[in-house]
């Protein structure tokens, strides 16, 4: 008897579910449902006839032995299907682009982007260049760059720009200690022309809070070092934040409320074409993603 073919399909699901640890955000990767995640799981729990998924409370989710032993073996698999596809569905593709970002939008927004653009045109070299939205606009400008992630309040006039997210800020502060609690309140911030900075200095203002600018960083992820060493408190995206460090909720410890933020997609005045679009095209999706994942607005 001939074994049974295994859908690609059911495989990329369980995939984005051994990556999300979660049946929700692995659904909002592909489109569907949680339930349809769910039940996609359970059918190829069948197929194989070993539990693949530990189900903790809420919608956390672990592997079992089994669902490690397939995790390493479906991504290889994947990998073949796809290349086989994309050799014959997607048109070659080749060249260098020059990728700009703030260092915190990287982390964000670009990894899962980068990786299904690389599996889909490895011909193409991406240059990352990270620094903040003030010096990408020079960049930008001049010629140097073929697309760039930038903070809103840091556009060009009458250059066109795309908003890929929008989200709220928050406070950072460690796990460990409590700078949040002392007055006055430490900030880390980034350099004096960082929105961010800007907007947290604008809040803190309109309240009787005391504060000191105790450290300053050329970067937000920058910031976070005296937040993890527990001597100061930051602002930024309340998501993937490192070890050791937590968000504020809204008017914790009287601190007052942060605006949104939102990040803007630029393309340079003459973009490397068709890899510039391309690009584009998967950042735009992935962040897409982050957004239905986190509740935001894109």
């Amino acid at each position: 008897m001939l074994p049974t073919g295994l859908d690609p399909d059911l495989l990329r699901a369980f995939i984005y579910v051994a990556e999300e640890q979660n049946f929700t955000r692995a659904g909002a990767r592909v489109g569907r449902t949680q339930a349809a995640i769910s039940m996609q799981m359970r059918k190829l729990e069948e197929m194989l006839g070993k539990t693949l998924l530990k189900r903790g409370r809420g919608e956390g989710i672990e592997l079992t032995a089994h669902g490690h032993y397939l995790l390493k073996r479906a991504r290889e698999l994947l990998a073949l299907n796809d290349s086989i596809w994309s050799a014959f569905r997607v048109p070659e593709v080749s060249g260098t682009v020059r990728l700009g970002t703030p260092d915190d939008y990287a982390i964000h927004f670009l990894p899962n982007a980068l990786r299904l653009f690389a599996e889909t045109h490895p011909a193409v070299e991406v240059e990352v260049v990270c620094m903040p939205s003030s010096e990408l606009i020079t960049r930008l400008k001049a010629g140097q760059l073929d697309l760039s992630l930038i903070s809103e309040g840091h556009e060009a006039k009458n250059w066109p720009s795309n908003r890929l997210i929008r989200g709220p800020l928050a406070w950072i502060t460690s796990t460990r200690f409590s700078p949040h609690k002392l007055s006055p309140l430490p900030l880390a911030l980034a350099e004096h022309d960082c929105v961010w900075r800007r907007d947290a200095l604008r809040a803190l203002d309109k309240t009787a809070l005391p504060y000191r600018i105790a450290y300053v960083a050329a970067s937000a992820t920058g910031s976070m070092v005296p937040v993890l060493a527990g001597l100061a408190v930051t602002c930024g995206i309340p998501r993937n934040l490192p070890e050791g460090t937590r968000p504020l909720a809204p008017g914790e410890d009287g601190l007052p409320e942060l605006p949104d933020f939102s990040v803007l997609m630029l393309k340079g005045k003459t973009p490397t074409q068709p890899v510039t679009d391309r690009l584009a095209e998967h950042i735009e999706a992935a962040a897409q993603r982050e957004a239905q994942a986190a509740g935001w607005r894109g």
